[in-house]
């Protein structure tokens, strides 16, 4: 049997790195795209690097030629085009680039492709997004709900979606969207707000940060674990038929609800306060190892204004059942519980080793001050 051969764009993030040690595992051959930068963002797929049948080649979803050279010199067999500016609120302050990233980027794939002659022989997955629902018009979502997008975002993901659909059926092309919910894990990015809460109670816990601020905590997500979901990806290019899935575990919780159990998962007991922007979580026990903290009685997670959205997205509820029925996919391999338990021990060691290595750099510097070393 042939080894297969999948490019993978956005590489270097989330669910990049957890796609890429999935397709390894499965016998790919694994190419991704990297943007060139003066700063280095390899973080997540460093270990990767080096082994067999991983390679990086140097590209930019705004490039289309850039783009077309890439795909017609690695010729994959699948296409997972998981790149995009996707932060909803940063969409708001940069609504040009998520534009052109996020919408016309995603047709720049279609056309290498097509440009490549690959068009009857490479599968492509689009990562969508659950956004697309937006103001939403049903609960729970599945594929038949309608769309309402509500941030620049969630617009220039719709037309990700329809350029695909189109391209699908106007040349018969193996082309799929997974409209992918709120999906999380150790590896998520700093300033998404699962992240934020697990360092931040691992920085409480640990005396490194006196408060966390937060937007809307009655917003409600439907959150699983980015590792299981990538899965559910490469599932959709297994299929006979190109289609689009609902990728998400058909389970609900609300932003204040992940806070508090994160917070429960370092050791800290909160009870909530006020209502709206008036909202505060109050520490009001600590475990046995945090007993020397001085929580009890503070207020340790505030609202703030500075992180409501324009329009806001407040209920989105995924239903999976397409993807369970024909796919065979579980999306209960982790609960939500297990997720967030994974991030806050993640992060709790993180900051360990950030405390650990400040107490060895402040000891270098004062050794160094005293002629100790040279």
């Amino acid at each position: 049997m042939c080894m297969k051969t999948a490019l993978i764009t956005g590489i270097t993030g989330q669910d990049g790195s957890y796609l890429s040690e999935f397709l390894l595992a499965k016998g790919y051959d694994v190419h991704g795209i990297i943007r060139r930068s003066s700063v280095d963002y390899r973080e997540r797929i460093a270990h990767l690097e080096g082994t067999p049948h991983f390679h990086l080649h140097y590209g930019d979803m705004s490039d289309s030629m850039g783009l077309v050279q890439i795909v017609g010199k690695v010729r994959p067999d699948e296409i997972y085009n998981l790149a995009a500016q996707s932060h909803v609120q940063v969409s708001f302050d940069s609504p040009e680039y998520t534009a052109d990233c996020d919408a016309t980027g995603v047709l720049r794939i279609l056309e290498a492709v097509r440009q490549n002659g690959l068009e009857h022989s490479c599968r492509i997955y689009q990562a969508s997004t659950s956004e697309l629902y937006g103001k939403v018009e049903q609960v729970p979502q599945d594929e038949q709900t309608p769309f309402h997008p509500y941030s620049p975002y969630a617009v220039a993901k719709l037309y990700g979606y329809w350029i695909v659909k189109e391209y699908r059926e106007a040349y018969d092309m193996f082309c799929c969207s997974g409209i992918l919910f709120n999906h999380e894990s150790e590896r998520r990015g700093e300033t998404f707000v699962t992240r934020k809460i697990t360092l931040a109670a691992a920085r409480i816990a640990q005396g490194k940060q006196t408060k966390l601020y937060l937007g809307n905590l009655s917003s409600l997500r439907d959150w699983g674990y980015a590792k299981d979901y990538v899965e559910c990806m490469w599932l959709i290019l297994q299929n006979k038929r190109p289609e689009d899935f609902v990728i998400a575990t058909g389970v609900q919780h609300s932003v204040r609800e992940f806070c508090e159990l994160a917070f429960q998962y370092a050791g800290i007991h909160l009870r909530w306060e006020g209502e709206g922007k008036d909202e505060k979580g109050i520490c009001v026990s600590v475990s046995d190892n945090l007993r020397d903290m001085d929580l009890v009685g503070k207020v340790l997670v505030e609202v703030s204004s500075d992180f409501y959205r324009p329009t806001d997205v407040v209920n989105l509820w995924g239903n999976p059942a397409k993807a369970k029925r024909e796919l065979g996919w579980n999306p209960a391999k982790t609960s939500f519980e297990d997720l967030v338990k994974l991030m806050v021990e993640s992060d709790m060691e993180k900051v360990r080793n950030e405390v650990i290595l400040g107490h060895a750099r402040t000891n270098l510097a004062e050794y160094l001050e005293k002629g100790i070393v040279k």
